[in-house]
């Protein structure tokens, strides 16, 4: 859109972010200690971990804050409001020239809209030779700036806490997965250790007497991956077949915000690949290589590209494509893809190498029974979680073009949160 065009409200006003913003760089890069603490000043770094750990030492520490961080190398700039110390110089510190004249959280919000879409530019002077040049609609009025941070502020929160369960919950199904797939379930429901019950060596290590080490080879009547339909992106439709690429799966199911569709006629030509319900479905190439899901009962027609490889089990059921998703999915599984990977220049297996990974098998309909209704209860949690979180990310995306257009005002954008 062209800035001169943009209608300015009444009571606001556009303004360069480099009149009302100063740029500082960090005084200090590095922290002398790698032996961080659980408790102390935060020592922060550039990109999505942020906080490193914690440090006792007194030196370095930056005190002049409220700050906005801006990343270099991500969109992940933070607003940071408490003291740190800092170990990389991709960070710099972005701080109003007129203090208490500006929300430093309202501009922070703005920035980092303004970082989503943004593209090209040097990175390591991207604040100098883009961003400062940027013009913003901002309220004169302090007070209605300060409001409308306290609006979307409510809404981060909101965002911080569900994260902050999804990671417990899939801590806990971790550890559940752990215990699962290496010492099982009993008769009577308990979780097995070798004081209790008989174990023996295998390929996979010490596993329950009942169980046998078996491979994807032994459980799998097919692979199968597709292709990319001729003419690409340019044949894709708004509906028809779902095509299933890479970037759809995760370890908690699908993720449809960036589906494509093909028509019949193509899906026709890719029959070879097109995709029943209980198929396991693995990430082969690339970045996301590993991740797995199936498919549910209920699921729309669909096809993959050549990219994710279809795994048809002999013994199709609910139970069984559960289990060896979550297989794929945990640390056991995503070991032996990554060796498989391990010297390759390009990021990918081969369907031999998939045939040939290994899994405990456990030789009993209870039992796997029992690992279905247990690794559901908690993936059906955490997808509770990840569905509350992508409708508070859609709520505070919805409150920021309200803010950045300023057509709606701060009681109209009062009522919006009370939703939250």
């Amino acid at each position: 859109m062209n800035e001169n065009k943009i209608q300015i409200p009444e009571g606001w006003e556009k303004v360069d972010l480099r009149s009302i913003l100063k740029y500082e760089q960090p005084y200090k890069y590095s922290v002398t200690s790698t032996n961080y603490n659980k408790s102390g000043t935060p020592v922060l770094t550039a990109g999505k971990s942020f906080i490193l750990g914690y440090t006792t030492e007194k030196k370095g520490i930056y005190n002049n804050l409220p700050v906005i961080i801006f990343d270099d190398f991500t969109t992940d700039s933070k607003f940071v409001n408490f003291p740190f110390k800092v170990k990389s110089s991709a960070m710099k510190f972005l701080k109003e020239k007129q203090n208490g004249k500006i929300s430093l959280k309202l501009l922070f919000e703005i920035i980092y809209q303004l970082k989503l879409s943004s593209i090209g530019g040097d990175h390591k002077r991207r604040w100098i030779s883009d961003f400062s040049k940027r013009k913003i609609l901002l309220p004169k009025s302090t007070k209605e700036q300060q409001k409308i941070a306290e609006i979307l502020s409510k809404v981060d929160k909101a965002i911080e806490q569900t994260e902050s369960l999804i990671t417990k919950y899939q801590g806990i199904k971790t550890g559940l997965m752990q215990d699962l797939l290496t010492k099982g379930i009993d008769e009577n429901g308990n979780i097995r250790s070798e004081e209790t019950h008989e174990f023996k060596d295998s390929e996979l290590g010490r596993i329950p007497k009942e169980w046998d080490c078996l491979t994807i080879n032994d459980i799998a009547e097919r692979l199968r991956s597709g292709v990319t339909p001729r003419g690409g992106s340019n044949v894709y439709q708004k509906e028809g077949v779902m095509l299933i690429r890479s970037q759809n799966i995760y370890p908690y199911g699908f993720k449809n915000n960036d589906v494509a569709f093909i028509s019949e006629e193509i899906n026709n030509r890719m029959k070879g690949s097109e995709l029943k319900t209980f198929d396991v479905l693995l990430n082969i190439t690339g970045a996301s290589i590993g991740r797995s899901t199936f498919i549910p009962i209920g699921f729309p027609n669909s096809n993959v590209n050549q990219h994710v490889c279809s795994i048809r089990l002999k013994k199709s059921s609910l139970e069984m494509a559960i289990y060896l998703s979550s297989y794929l999915n945990s640390i056991y599984g995503q070991n032996q893809i990554m060796q498989n990977n391990a010297g390759s220049n390009r990021e990918g297996i081969n369907y031999t190498q998939i045939r040939e990974i290994k899994l405990p098998y456990f030789n009993n309909e209870n039992e796997l029974l029992h690992f279905y209704k247990l690794i559901n209860k908690s993936t059906v949690r955490i997808q509770t979680e990840q569905t509350k979180l992508q409708k508070l990310q859609k709520i505070k995306t919805a409150l920021m073009q309200d803010l950045l257009s300023g057509k709606k005002r701060v009681s109209t954008l009062l009522t919006k949160a009370q939703t939250v």
